[in-house]
């Protein structure tokens, strides 16, 4: 057999509610995870694209620098710094800074922020003031010591970054400046013929102000995962919790015997889990209800049933006492035998019919080899009574999934209904036949009087004892049929009672039990 795909063995995928509580959490989450992909990559992309564009902008100014801004003195190419600094100047965008340090690392010419295209232009950085801080507002946190941090490792991370310009190698990093911002620095040599003269920085710095906008531009996406979120709890609310306590309510309104069985038709109609809860509890109830209605029935047909024998019983003894002639004492003896059998019977098929529902649930169904079985039992009555019982079998595997016990107490109870009808030197006849759609059909047959048509029913009823004249009488308690059917039923199986005829003569009476094959 094919495994099934992994995905279809997880624990949710076949529960509606658990795929729409996991559906709506995957998708706050994938919001927000989308909304932090898309902020890192736009970080990314944004420093690779600041260095690309540095690095282009500082060749260029580079090659002119060493094109027009160095000299040869003593027949060795050195720096010319204020042509330099004029041609660094002229050419540096606004937004950028520009250093030129000379071939040993000092700094020649600092371009800090040029505004505009002219040289040696003075320009001051005008700032708004933060608003004025009032009594009541908190200290201001001194980060004084984390900003002198960041300035020392950024300028240890330039005089790096200088020395490998120098050796000839063109850098391009993330640092901090000197005020603790975050820039994008680039640094080439500056280069005649193939002498390094000096190096070039250019450094851009607002990564962090473009980032940070980024950032609250992620604000949407998180309202949104917090909507989603909220508006899946609510729905979770309403599906799942109110429904519970409803169910919860409904459920302790049947206990405190306000109600029959839980009735709420709204959630019986959902087609989900919630649905099959509300559904079984209904059932449940239901047959809890019918389950102590039978048992009153049954408890004041016991009740109804005792009565006779006793108040014979009580009779029989009442006239004993006054009786002088030996012949009626011996009737009434009699009498009181027949009621002690009775009774004696009586108590025995109501125990066994007040157990039988506890041993159907505890007994496990397994295969049952019905033939096997069936042998065993007409074996029983090889010696016991005149009345000849036979086995016939016309299906070679009789077998049906069920309990062996209970089976055995049905084909009992109906062989010994039909062997009380039956005349002295009759005879039961027991078949096992094939029945539709793979099913077992068991037959009874006897040669009694048969059953009045108004009764084919009836007498799978409780303590139906109805007897036509000549039979036995006082050793039927009317269980075994009711029994009988209720076994028969608990296995998905039917049983059902009918007269074999020959034209309008009665032969006799016919029991049929179907039960599902194993």
């Amino acid at each position: 057999m094919t495994p099934s795909p992994w995905y279809k063995r997880l624990p949710f995928i076949h529960s509606r509610l658990g795929r729409l509580v996991v559906g709506l959490n995957i998708i706050s989450l994938l919001i927000l995870v989308s909304g932090t992909l898309v902020v890192n990559e736009f970080r990314r992309g944004l420093i690779q694209a600041y260095e690309d564009s540095l690095k282009s902008q500082a060749q260029t100014i580079g090659n002119l620098i060493g094109a027009v801004a160095t000299g040869e003195e003593n027949e060795a190419p050195h720096l010319q710094p204020y042509y330099a600094a004029q041609v660094m100047n002229r050419f540096i965008p606004q937004g950028q800074r520009a250093r030129l340090f000379d071939i040993n690392g000092e700094l020649v010419s600092d371009g800090t922020w040029i505004a505009d295209s002219l040289a040696g232009s003075d320009r001051i950085e005008v700032a708004p003031l933060p608003p004025a801080r009032k009594s009541t507002d908190p200290q201001p946190k001194d980060n004084s010591s984390e900003m002198a941090k960041l300035r020392a490792q950024g300028q240890s991370d330039l005089q790096d970054e200088v020395a490998m310009a120098l050796s000839g190698t063109e850098v391009a990093h993330v640092r901090h400046n000197e005020r603790g911002r975050k820039v994008v620095s680039v640094s080439i040599p500056i280069k005649r013929v193939k002498t390094v003269l000096g190096v070039l920085t250019l450094e851009r710095g607002n990564v962090d102000e473009i980032v940070q906008a980024q950032r609250q531009a992620m604000v949407p996406f998180i309202l949104v995962a917090l909507g989603v979120t909220f508006i899946s709890s609510i729905m979770l609310h309403f599906l799942i919790t109110r429904p519970i306590q409803r169910l919860s309510v409904a459920a302790d309104t049947v206990r405190a015997n306000q109600a029959r069985a839980i009735s709420l038709p709204d959630l019986e109609e959902r087609q989900d889990e919630i649905g099959g809860l509300a559904r079984s509890l209904e059932s449940m109830t239901d047959t809890l209800w019918r389950r102590m209605e039978e048992i009153d029935r049954f408890a004041a047909d016991v009740a109804h049933e005792i009565k006779n024998p006793l108040t014979s019983i009580r009779s029989a003894l009442e006239t004993l006492s006054i009786v002088r002639d030996d012949s009626a004492k011996d009737r009434l003896m009699g009498v009181l035998n027949q009621d002690v059998r009775r009774l004696d019977r009586l108590i025995t098929d109501i125990s066994n019919a007040s157990r039988l529902d506890a041993e159907l649930s505890r007994d496990v169904p397994k295969a049952v080899d019905v033939g096997g079985l069936m042998e065993d039992i007409v074996s029983l009555y090889e010696h016991t009574g005149t009345v000849r019982v036979s086995l016939s079998r016309e299906i070679a595997h009789a077998r049906v999934n069920g309990r062996e016990g209970p089976l055995g107490q049905v084909f009992r109870n109906v062989i010994d209904n039909a062997r009380s009808f039956s005349p002295e030197d009759g005879e039961v006849r027991v078949t096992l036949l094939p029945g539709e759609a793979g099913q077992l059909l068991v037959t009874i047959e006897d040669d009694g009087p048969g059953i009045p048509e108004e009764n084919l029913e009836t007498i799978f009823q409780r303590f139906y004892t109805s007897r036509p004249k000549g039979t036995s009488f006082g050793n039927n308690s009317g269980l075994g049929l009711s029994i009988s059917r209720q076994i028969v039923e608990a296995h998905h199986g039917k049983i059902w009672a009918e007269n074999r005829t020959e034209g309008d003569t009665v032969l006799g009476a016919r029991f049929s039990i179907i039960l599902p094959s194993a």
